[in-house]
């Protein structure tokens, strides 16, 4: 586009993008220390406006439960950041990698180099974690970021505009406007690699938009994560953490569990066990300081409307709070609900549900839920609840998803010697830990040719020298 058409914002895009762009190729190679550095000043910002996040935060849901930021966005960040410091003098080191015999005594080195700008592209619902947990990874392998926020949370979205602006140059990390203008021209930039976190719909459109560039992405999406609860569960149990692991941050969570199989002769047992644990966790007041608003209007109607349309189709609602209409709604906050009676037709089993409903479904025997789940989009994460180890190993080895949690939920994304990352429609590619700084690294291989090796035998021109060492290249081959 000719820069005397565009808008003072995409204009201001284009320049930002170009700043860091032009200085990782003027100085591509970040040192040791500069990366500890910056990672220095990310924390000291992260830790001394925690305070101030997580009231922009919570201002941007209507209500955000001050105790879900710092569990779920602050301490995991600190984490991350802690352990790219103590490992990224090792990560950073050359790594060398076997040579193939007829080479000896050659070498093979590969060697870990920024790729240069990695644009970020963040969601709403832990707007600080997964907007600055891709960033550490990127900072540690070198790089320069740019980040867009998410619409949804415009206050954050100027707080962290304003923090990074006096923590970093605009050389080493910028964060954009959130314009309806921006997001789309943001994805069309030439990064050297891009994430997006969102939903599986939007994913694509970035994908199509960076692929014009050859840009790589990682895709953090989404999609129903199931949690199996199979006959050798204690209930109690799998309801409890079940029923945490759907209700943090109000069940908007792109790894929560979107649907939960039971025994079917133990599903109403369940589905008791589970309401129990709403009560006793959220109890029924909607100003309850520990239950987090839906994010928007527009999401809480599609939720009234999911289970409207379950309800028309025969599924029966149940809800651990009888709610009076505009206290809930006035707090944007939406009743914990289960839903059973549900069937494979209706829109809450067909979409991610992102919200505090569970439907709960009922099966025969240990191989339906295997079946149910492998006719459906690969998930981003699956739980599964029980004591049988050869019911265990048969779900763990027969589904393909994101990452499992056995026993409990949530729990494999806060583990940074692990990658966390979807499959097909739940995504693509994976950071934390070792395998952001990879996954934003070119691990560049190096052959290094010894004087002692007799490759130049291979040269022309072809004679009996050949013939020979072509007879030895076939042995050892």
């Amino acid at each position: 586009m000719d820069q005397s058409l565009k808008s003072p914002g995409l204009t201001a895009l284009d320049e930002a993008f170009h700043a860091l762009h032009d200085a990782s190729r003027v100085a591509p190679a970040a040192d040791l220390e500069l990366r500890l550095d910056r990672l220095k000043r990310l924390r000291a910002a992260v830790t001394r406006n925690e305070a101030r996040f997580e009231q922009a935060i919570s201002a941007d849901f209507g209500h955000r439960s001050a105790v879900e930021t710092t569990i779920a966005e602050t301490l995991v960040l600190l984490t991350e950041i802690k352990h790219a410091k103590s490992h990224l003098k090792r990560w950073m080191t050359p790594r060398p990698i076997p040579t193939m015999v007829q080479f000896w005594p050659a070498k093979n080195r590969l060697i870990p180099q920024p790729l240069g700008v990695v644009g970020i592209i963040a969601p709403w619902n832990y707007p600080l974690q997964l907007t600055l947990a891709p960033a550490i990874g990127a900072i540690a392998a070198g790089n320069r970021v740019m980040i867009k926020p998410s619409e949804l949370t415009p206050r954050f979205a100027a707080l962290l505009k304003e923090i990074i602006a006096a923590t970093f140059t605009p050389a080493e990390m910028f964060v954009t406007g959130i314009d309806d203008e921006i997001a789309p021209a943001f994805s069309s930039l030439p990064f050297d690699h891009l994430v997006f976190t969102g939903s599986t719909r939007v994913g694509r459109l970035v994908a199509e938009a960076a692929g014009r560039n050859l840009t790589p992405v990682t895709l953090e999406l989404g999609g129903k994560s199931p949690a199996i609860v199979d006959r050798s569960a204690d209930l109690g149990e799998a309801a409890e953490r079940i029923a945490y692991g759907k209700l943090l941050n109000a069940g908007q969570t792109c790894i929560a569990p979107d649907y939960a199989l039971v025994p079917e002769d133990r599903l109403q047992d369940f589905a008791g066990k589970l309401l129990d644990q709403v009560r006793r966790m959220f109890g029924t007041d909607p100003a309850n300081k520990d239950y987090t608003s839906i994010i928007s209007e527009r999401h809480y109607a599609r939720l009234e409307a999911l289970l409207a349309e379950a309800a028309a189709k025969g599924a029966t609602i149940m809800q651990g709070a009888r709610p009076d209409d505009a206290a809930w709604k006035g707090k944007r906050k939406f009743p914990p609900t289960i839903v059973t009676g549900v069937t494979p037709d209706m829109a809450i089993m067909q979409e991610e549900i992102f919200g505090p409903v569970l439907p709960v479904m009922g099966y025969r025997d240990a191989a339906e839920p295997i079946a149910f789940i492998n006719r459906r989009d690969r998930p981003l994460a699956l739980y599964w609840f029980g004591k049988d180890e050869a019911a265990r190993e048969a779900v763990l080895s027969r589904t393909v998803s994101g990452g499992v949690t056995v026993n409990d939920c949530l729990f494999h994304i806060t583990q940074v010697n692990q990658p966390f990352g979807g499959v097909g429609p739940s995504g693509s590619g994976a950071y934390h830990g070792q395998w952001g700084f990879d996954a934003f690294s070119k691990l560049k291989p190096v052959f290094y040719r010894s004087p002692l090796n007799r490759l130049a035998d291979l040269y022309p021109p072809y004679g009996v020298k050949l013939a020979r060492l072509q007879k030895l290249l076939r042995f050892l081959s």
